[in-house]
């Protein structure tokens, strides 16, 4: 049986990574900074709770279970709700522990890096890329601790992929939203395109959304290209977008760019509603496409992890 260490796994994504998994027969264990309640979770998950910036607990959770695979996804989400230090200090202690306990025994890796590697989403004041569609080899210029704690992990990434000759595919997400229960409606009930503006009720939210210039991901397919960049033989490291196809507004993307921004990069290669983001790399070295748009997703009744 193939086994599988995943990271966060009672988080809201990786707690789909861990189901589809265990689901799929794999010997799953799930290292958390808590354990589900007695009971709860499939009979083929070994649920562990334990502090990954400690990089003892963290080696040992890892090197006993001798995993195929480490998929890590464990990580405060954003810069918001914790001092600036704390986000980037947790998240890249922990990614380094984690990458590097991986290669020492071998596995390969997938992990959750982020769009905001790009700076614009957490940005004050916002900026346009360089060009439409953003794609991997965009430069990456963070804006805050978050999005610059996931570059280090990307650096660490390559570091420990070219020290242990394993592959390491760091997923960077859109704004990751769940059947069902979609935040992007909100937006979109609510956004004008004259006035390019949602009111200070939204402002946190549409600043956001704006800045990842209204893409997004369903959490089934991140669950996919996660399970894809496992299937795939590649070398080395490589950035994989996790992106639907289109934007959540039901309106042209430049010309929502457009009238939030007053202006667009200088290379536009975009048309219609076609995300702003792309994920060429994962259809060329994956062969993935993204299967959900919030058109059906948004009312879908899906049944998610009972663990969590």
């Amino acid at each position: 049986m193939s086994r599988a260490v995943v990271t966060g796994g009672l988080g809201g994504s990786a707690s789909w990574v861990v189901s589809s998994l265990a689901e799929q027969g794999w010997d799953v264990r799930s290292i958390d900074f808590r354990n589900p309640d007695p009971g709860a979770g499939p009979a083929n998950v070994d649920f562990r709770a334990a502090d990954l910036t400690d990089q003892g607990q963290t080696w040992e959770l890892i090197a006993e279970f001798d995993p195929d695979y480490v998929i890590h996804f464990a990580a405060y989400p954003n810069p918001l709700g914790h001092g600036g230090a704390h986000v980037y200090e947790n998240n890249s202690i922990s990614t380094y522990n984690v990458l590097s306990a991986a290669g020492s025994v071998g596995a390969d890796v997938v992990w959750a890096s982020s769009e905001t590697v790009y700076g614009t989403v957490f940005a004050e004041p916002s900026f346009l890329p360089d060009y439409f569609p953003i794609d991997v080899d965009h430069p990456l210029r963070p804006e805050d601790p978050y999005g610059t704690s996931k570059v280090a992990g990307e650096e660490i990434a390559k570091m420990v992929a070219r020290r242990h000759d394993v592959s390491i595919a760091s997923i960077r997400p859109s704004w990751i939203n769940y059947p069902g229960e979609y935040d992007t409606a909100t937006i979109r009930e609510n956004f004008e395109l004259e006035t390019a503006e949602l009111g200070d009720d939204f402002g946190i939210t549409f600043h956001n959304a704006a800045g990842n210039f209204f893409s997004y991901v369903d959490i089934r397919d991140v669950v996919s290209l996660v399970e894809r960049a496992m299937d795939v033989d590649f070398d080395g490291h490589q950035p994989f977008m996790a992106v639907a196809a289109d934007n959540f507004l039901d309106v042209d993307t430049v010309d929502a760019v457009e009238a939030v921004y007053g202006d667009l990069p200088p290379e536009v290669d975009i048309s219609g509603d076609q995300s702003a983001i792309d994920y060429k790399n994962a259809r060329e070295v994956l062969d993935w496409e993204p299967q959900h748009s919030w058109r059906d997703a948004e009312t879908e009744a899906v049944e998610g992890p009972s663990f969590v």
